[in-house]
């Protein structure tokens, strides 16, 4: 049988983890808890390992959100009247 943490890649210490995501260790293992990193606890300390495919689903779930926010705000500043075709146009070219 295949060993699940081979297939995802190299296991990443938390530190390392956090070093790319620019945050602290104990933010890395509050994303574990919360589900948004997948983690595996190894060793006889049971310490924390990352897969480094869930960090970079991880970063791309951010990315996405990131384009979606802006789309978003992008389509709030819009002015409605305008794309109806009624009202004054508050920015003509």
């Amino acid at each position: 049988m295949p060993d699940s943490s081979a297939s995802e890649g190299r296991l990443l210490a938390p530190a390392a983890a956090a070093e790319a995501l620019a945050v602290s260790v104990d933010d890395v293992i509050a994303l574990i808890m919360e589900g948004r990193l997948r983690g595996v606890r190894v060793g006889s300390g049971r310490q924390w390992r990352i897969s480094e495919s869930s960090l970079a689903e991880y970063l791309d779930d951010l990315a996405e959100e990131a384009r979606r926010i802006a789309l978003w705000r992008q389509s709030n500043a819009a002015s409605f009247p305008e794309l109806w075709g009624k009202g004054p146009v508050r920015n003509p070219d």
